[in-house]
């Protein structure tokens, strides 16, 4: 039986298919994107739902508009393209918030509990969480849902669970474009949660205002706790499941602690904000809802610097969730002060266009005629041995340019 299908052929929701792909189904007239950029009538309804719908209407248009999001179709990237430039407007006033950590860290467990507490404060919380896919078969379970069963059936909480598919980092190659839609439907604390990361997986940190690195007592020594990697571009570490030993938590809490102030300049102020807080043509980024009361001002006209903290917890048992929130506060206060988190939201965009000029350009590279041509010999002829990896490589880009 096959899954039922919107009015443009895309699944009305859930994540991307891990099965065998089905014959794309006819095209309704409805479904062609006009040529004066306006939008056809079906995603007109999307944009309308996700914006201004009612619940359950929001709920079943934002996993359309991702699912058409994800879509790999031609025709579908021209609508999917049209629609998110009509989506930005409503864009910009959530903030975000990058969980990561090492598989069995508790990550799920936690953003249960925290998106619980949000909620009890009158937040609506967005959820994205990141399953790992299959080298071997590519499929994906996308079970970190089935762990937050309290958080998935609330009203105010909206969960997408989306395979990684083979993209590096920790995240999806549409989790930008997601987190987009949640904040157009007006979620104001989107969270994003990794599949479980090593030292090097850093993506996350480059399409959040805040990067937060869960880690359990007794993860390592000293010395692991000052290699670089994801550990020293974390703007706060929190050791969970502090209960199962208090003192194995209280002394990675002590070497974490140490290994950032070698990272971080410690009690550094920053200049009062000058620059502009703002891009041109997009929504100024609101000032936090707890107020600018914890932004501490210094003598000469400076602004107190966030310094980055580790904090201990347990999800759990839901132990230290509202420090945790505190401590989140503190930061977006003082960032938002400074003009910080416009400033890395205008980064992470430019970041974000290069990211996928490269990956639109390597798919017309696989897509060029003549490099379809030539790519089985050549490949082929590296395996064997008679030509070398970066000669084959040469020849190949070389097509480009005669073809």
């Amino acid at each position: 039986m096959t899954p039922s299908r919107s009015a443009c052929g895309a699944p009305p929701q859930g994540g991307a298919a891990s099965g065998p792909a089905e014959p794309d189904p006819p095209q309704p007239l409805d479904c062609a994107t006009p040529r004066d950029g306006s939008l056809p009538a079906a995603d007109a309804l999307l944009l309308a739902q996700v914006t201004t719908g009612d619940a359950a209407q929001q709920r079943r248009a934002i996993a359309k508009t991702i699912t058409l999001l994800e879509s790999t179709r031609a025709d579908h990237r021209l609508r999917a393209d049209a629609l998110l430039n009509a989506l930005l407007p409503h864009t910009g006033r959530s903030f975000r918030l990058g969980i990561s950590g090492v598989p069995g860290v508790g990550k799920s467990t936690f953003i249960e509990a925290l998106g619980l507490h949000l909620i009890a404060q009158g937040h609506r919380v967005a959820v994205l969480a990141v399953d790992p896919s299959s080298s071997v078969s590519g499929g994906s379970i996308l079970g970190d849902k089935t762990r937050m069963e309290q958080l998935s059936v609330n009203e105010s909480a909206y969960i997408r669970p989306s395979p990684s598919s083979g993209t590096l980092g920790g995240v999806a190659e549409r989790t930008r474009e997601a987190m987009l839609v949640c904040e157009a439907a007006g979620y104001d604390v989107v969270i994003v949660e990794t599949v479980g990361v090593g030292q090097s997986e850093t993506a996350v940190a480059g399409m959040t205002d805040m990067f937060v690195l869960m880690q359990l007592p007794n993860a390592g020594d000293d010395l692991q706790a000052i290699k670089k990697g994801v550990m020293e571009i974390a703007d706060l570490v929190v050791i969970n499941k502090a209960d199962l030993d208090e003192a194995a938590a209280t002394r990675a809490r002590a070497q974490i602690s140490s290994a950032q102030r070698l990272f971080h300049g410690h009690g550094m102020a920053h200049p009062a904000p000058g620059a502009p807080e703002e891009t041109p043509g997009r929504p100024k980024f609101p000032p936090p809802p707890w107020g600018a009361a914890g932004a501490q001002s210094r003598p000469g006209g400076t602004i107190e610097q966030w310094q980055p903290t580790v904090i201990q917890l347990s999800a759990l048992k839901a132990q230290g969730v509202d420090t945790f929130w505190q401590t989140v506060q503190r930061f977006q206060t003082l960032r938002a002060a400074a003009g910080q988190i416009a400033a890395r939201r205008q980064r992470q965009d430019e970041s974000w266009m290069w990211e996928r000029l490269d990956a639109g350009l390597k798919a017309r590279f696989r897509a060029h005629p003549g490099v379809r041509e030539q790519l089985a010999p050549l490949t082929a002829a590296v395996r064997a041995g008679e030509v070398a990896a970066s000669v084959a490589a040469r020849r190949l880009l070389d097509l480009l340019d005669t073809h």
